[in-house]
């Protein structure tokens, strides 16, 4: 997790020194370890160093290659680096001499605008290109690094952060309604538009490229495909297979030369990856691994039954190869304004726990934080599968799977067999064949109740939204087109630019396994048998766990539900400000139904169990504090 910037002039004025520095100053926070600038005629490139890796200790950014011709500044780590260097033709030289941003100059070189397809691992860069007189950008396919940009006739300008964006007069600060109105409806598929008007992020896989004498162009480089499938001979066969791909997913991440961390929930994918990490690190003898587990002593028993996962945690700390951390989650008030001072506004109700995991690790020099998010959508529940099963008339298996399900839930097999054979295939069509008749020839209508009736018909939410998810099918009756869906959701670029804006308070960098490429395209390959399998979602993943997990950890099927200390502290911690918002909510007041959330909060006042009513309040009242105190330009 470093820190870039850039400015080109696309009307040939030349870049002042001054203002590069000035972007890299406010993006101090992202990198301690040093900064530096490069500028020549038009063009500047700025970086913040965060040591992580070991070849990062010999890097110096941003980067001019032996020519002349090429420079580069980078936010990134690349995990193919053996075969990059084979391929590159860079054996006569040291391993670990080679940097990472040295790499991806050498694969643009060879493969230039391609070269992003070829390069596994997080990044985000830029390349000035002083021949061919282009900038050219790339996100990885994830959106692990951020990367927001401004392009008018006279400027291009980028940053890791929205906020240096703004150290450039030309860049408005106007509000962008349309996109204030998504965050009401808890939409998050645009991955493009910012809450500011003409500031974007660039896509994940994606690149661009801009020319003083062309417009910007704009591609995609890579995404999943949902036709490939897999077809090996046998169940043991698939399971190797999985373990070489996770393993070395895990194995990757773990290049540092500081100490590293993980998250240790209790739950199948953050324990899978903790326990393989402690698996690698013990055969190279150079460390433990950190870990940070939230716990929750004083919550009445009533909330800390659905909470408490401390007996899964600590069967895994029994492997031993641990430097385990508990982090009194319980006594972290939750987090309103943390984060998008000269951002953007988030919805992250649980947010406050993985920033205190982050600040006990810095305290332990971790500068790499392992993380299970999204094991459940890389691998993939699988409960589709019995749908599979019913349409497709293999009655044996479908019984044998429902019977092994039951038990295993403690589900009667009538409920199973409704809510996965009945409903999906003829309850769920019937349904949304009427949901159409009754909107035929009328506008689709806005999900929400907290957002204000009149903005929403102001700014036509009701067509954005249908053109923004018309690409979304009716009904899901196979198991790998949900698997499919859900890995290509815009919640994933969301939530982790959201964790990268909190990393970077901590001088962390945040690594993520179940996002790592290779494993991504390998399990949406897997037939459905192997993601849900004898009763068990997530069979795969499981079975490749055997004699390395707990088995308490392996066959578990509960889930811990973190919202509980959420909804318990958040009045009592920020009653007095939510009330203000309440009482005086001009800075909302032509974007939420105000009826709506005073009424939901008088609710949640007497019940504060109510989720729903929590995530109201909470989103009105972000939205409230963001809107007053951003200076926003009259347009």
């Amino acid at each position: 997790m470093s820190g870039i910037l850039g400015i080109y002039y696309l009307d040939a004025r030349p870049v002042e020194p001054e203002s590069i520095r000035q972007m890299v100053d406010i993006l101090a926070h992202r990198g301690p370890d040093g900064a530096d600038v490069w500028y020549g005629g038009s063009v500047g490139l700025g970086h913040r160093m965060l040591w992580t890796t070991p070849e990062s200790l010999l890097e110096k950014l941003p980067l001019v290659d032996r020519t002349g011709n090429l420079v580069i500044t980078a936010d990134a780590r690349i995990d193919n680096r053996d075969e990059l260097i084979s391929a590159l033709s860079l054996t006569d030289h040291p391993a670990e001499k080679i940097t990472d941003s040295q790499l991806i100059l050498a694969a643009y070189e060879k493969w230039g605008e391609r070269c992003p397809e070829k390069l596994i691992g997080d990044f985000a860069f830029a390349i000035w290109d002083e021949r061919q007189q282009k900038l050219f950008c790339a996100r990885d396919h994830m959106g692990v690094k951020p990367f927001y940009y401004y392009c008018s006739n006279r400027v291009f300008v980028f940053a890791s952060e929205i906020k240096a964006l703004f150290s450039i007069k030309e860049v408005p600060r106007q509000l962008n309604e349309l996109q204030v109105a998504y965050y009401i409806e808890g939409l998050l598929e645009d991955q493009e538009t910012t809450f500011y008007q003409e500031i974007f992020r660039l896509p994940a896989a994606h690149y661009l490229t801009i020319r003083s004498t062309q417009k910007m162009q704009m591609q995609s480089y890579w995404a999943l495909d949902p036709k490939r499938e897999l077809r090996l001979n046998s169940d043991q066969e698939y399971t190797e297979a999985f373990r070489e791909v996770f393993t070395e997913a895990v194995r990757c991440r773990l290049r540092s030369a500081f100490p590293i961390g993980s998250t240790l929930s209790g739950g199948l994918d953050s324990s899978s990856i903790a326990c393989t990490a402690r698996q690698l690190l013990a055969k190279s003898g150079n460390q433990q691994l950190h870990t940070f587990s939230a716990i929750f002593p004083t919550l009445p028993e009533s909330d800390r039954r659905w909470i408490d996962e401390r007996p899964y945690m600590d069967a895994v700390k029994t492997l031993g190869g641990f430097q385990a951390h508990d982090v009194r989650a319980d006594l972290l008030t939750p987090l309103i304004d943390l984060l998008w001072r000269e951002e953007e506004p988030i919805l992250a109700p649980n947010l406050y726990i993985h920033q205190g995991m982050y600040e006990c690790a810095h305290q332990n020099n971790v500068r790499v934080f392992l993380d299970g998010v999204d094991g459940d959508s890389t691998v993939c529940h699988g409960w589709l599968y019995l749908t599979e099963l019913f349409y497709t008339g293999r009655w044996l298996t479908l019984m044998q799977e429902i019977t092994a399900t039951g038990r295993r839930f403690r589900v009667s097999r009538r409920q199973l067999f409704w809510a996965n054979c009945v409903s999906p295939v003829l309850i769920e069509p019937a349904r949304q064949l009427g949901q159409g008749l009754l909107k035929y020839g009328r506008k689709t209508n806005v999900n929400s109740q907290l957002i204000n009736p009149a903005f929403a018909q102001r700014i036509k939410l009701a067509e954005h939204t249908q053109k923004l998810l018309s690409h979304q099918p009716a009904l899901t009756l196979t198991s790998k087109q949900q698997h499919w869906q859900s890995l290509t959701t815009g919640q994933y670029p969301y939530i982790l630019e959201m964790t990268d804006k909190t990393t970077a308070k901590y001088s962390l960098e945040g690594r993520y396994p179940f996002f790592d490429r290779r494993l991504m395209e390998f399990c949406l390959s897997l037939p459905s048998n192997q993601k849900f399998s004898n009763g068990f979602s997530r069979a795969i993943l499981r079975n490749a766990m055997t004699d390395i997990l707990p088995p308490k950890i392996q066959q578990r099927v509960s889930k811990g539900n973190l919202s509980f200390n959420f909804q318990r502290r958040f009045l009592e911690d920020w009653r007095e400000t939510v009330e203000h918002v309440i009482n005086q909510p001009q800075s909302i007041e032509p974007y939420v139904n105000l009826p709506f959330l005073r009424a939901a909060y008088d609710h949640y006042s007497q019940f504060p169990q109510s989720k729903e009513d929590s995530l109201h309040i909470l989103s009105g009242v972000t939205l409230a504090l963001w809107l007053s105190q951003s200076n926003f330009t009259a347009r």
